[in-house]
C-alpha cells in the first residue's frame, strides 16, 4: 500500500518557485488501478516519479509498505526500484543494439539472476505479451506497439509489486493504443499488480476504476462510475 502524506515538490526557475506538488495526500491500496490525468505541467509525471522513487519530495512522506521512500539511502532506494517497481514509459527506452529478449533480461541483471534463468524468464515474459516469436528481433525490427510490449515484458519479468506507466500509449495510434491497454489490464489482473498510470487520453481515463486529477499540484480522486 502507498500512503502519501502532505507531499510537496518545489522547483526553482530563475527567481520563481514552482509548486509541482502542493500538499498531496493519497492512499493507493494493494491491487488498485489508478489513472492520473491533468493538464501539461500540472504535476502528473512528478507524482509518478515520487511513487517510483525516481525523485524525492521537498517535504512530506511517500510510504510504500511501511517504508518512507523519501528517507531511504540511494542504495536502498535503487534496491526497492529494482525489486518491487516496474516502469513503462512513452518512449519505450529500449537499448537499440540488444534483441527483445536481451532488453528484457536487463531488468534481471541487478537482481543477480543467473544467465540461464534470465533467458528463460525473459522468453516467458515476452510470450505472455504476444512476442514469443520475436525474441531475437532488434527494436528497429519491431513496430511501435511491439516495442511497447517488450517494455511491458521488461517491467514485469522481475515480478514487481507495482507497475508505473507514464503515457505508455502516447506514441501509438488508436488501434495500437487499445491493444496495449488490453495487455496492461490483463497483466494487472494476472499478476495482482498495483497499477498506476499517467495519461492525457480521456478514453483511457474513463475506463479506470479510480481517477486522480491533478492541477497546479493539487489532487482530487474519485471512483469512476464508467469503469
Amino acid at each position: 500500500m502507498y500512503e502519501l502524506r502532505n507531499v510537496t515538490k518545489l522547483y526553482t526557475r530563475g527567481k520563481d518557485t514552482i509548486r509541482a506538488l502542493d500538499g498531496i495526500d493519497l492512499t493507493i491500496a494493494d491491487g488498485d488501478r489508478l489513472v492520473i490525468q491533468g493538464p501539461t505541467g500540472g504535476g502528473k509525471s512528478t507524482l509518478l516519479q515520487m511513487l517510483g522513487g525516481l525523485d524525492r519530495p521537498t517535504s512530506g512522506e511517500v510510504v510504500l509498505d511501511g517504508t518512507d521512500l523519501a528517507k531511504l539511502s540511494e542504495t536502498k532506494l535503487t534496491s526497492v526500484r529494482s525489486e518491487s517497481i516496474g516502469f513503462v514509459f512513452q518512449s519505450f527506452n529500449l537499448i537499440p543494439t540488444l534483441t527483445a529478449q536481451e532488453n528484457v533480461e536487463t531488468a534481471l541483471v541487478p537482481l543477480g539472476v543467473k544467465t540461464k534463468e534470465r533467458r528463460e524468464r525473459a522468453a516467458e515474459a515476452l510470450t505472455s505479451v504476444g512476442l514469443g516469436e520475436r525474441l531475437g528481433h532488434l527494436p528497429s525490427e519491431l513496430s511501435g506497439g511491439q516495442q511497447q510490449r517488450v517494455a511491458i515484458a521488461r517491467a514485469l519479468v522481475k515480478h514487481p509489486k507495482v507497475l508505473l506507466a507514464d503515457e505508455p500509449t502516447g506514441n501509438l495510434d488508436e488501434g495500437m493504443r487499445d491493444e496495449i491497454m488490453e495487455v496492461l489490464e490483463r497483466m494487472w489482473k494476472e499478476h495482482g499488480l498495483t497499477f498506476i498510470m499517467v495519461t492525457h487520453d480521456s478514453a483511457i481515463a474513463k475506463k479506470a476504476p479510480r481517477l486522480a486529477t491533478i492541477r497546479k499540484g493539487k489532487i482530487t480522486v474519485k471512483e469512476n462510475a464508467g469503469a
